[in-house]
């Protein structure tokens, strides 16, 4: 497939971004590290509602994706850290772009109660 081949479903590079921040909680995760590195614990409470078991799931496949990296630090107790690459930086626009669009045209009181069942799910 070259560089402008389309799949059924639209471009491969688009499908390829879209498989990975539809993940639930990606999304959440990267917007708290847009704001700097947080540990584990600090990533659970900010992203409310999402289970340790899945935060290591995100957490490991961002890594592998090269959207984060993982630190850890030599203290006692052992911390670890997480930041995002130069990958990871670079979908900001696109949360900013979706966060836009999202103030634009989704009322928010059709959508918040969505929100709330879904956070309920973990």
């Amino acid at each position: 497939m070259s560089e402008n081949e389309t799949t059924e479903c639209g471009s491969k590079h688009l499908m390829k971004g879209v498989l990975l921040l539809q993940e639930k909680w990606v999304m959440l995760i990267v917007s708290q590290l847009l704001k700097g590195p947080c540990g584990f614990n600090e990533l659970a409470r900010k992203a409310e509602g999402v289970s340790a078991t899945t935060l290591s799931q995100r957490l490991l496949l961002l890594e592998e994706s090269g959207v984060v990296t993982k630190t850890i630090h030599s203290t006692m107790p052992p911390r670890t850290s997480y930041e995002l690459t130069a990958v990871g930086q670079a979908i900001e626009p696109i949360l900013k772009a979706i966060e836009h669009w999202s103030k634009e045209y989704l009322p928010e009181e059709k959508v918040c109660p969505l929100i709330d069942e879904l956070k309920k799910e973990g």
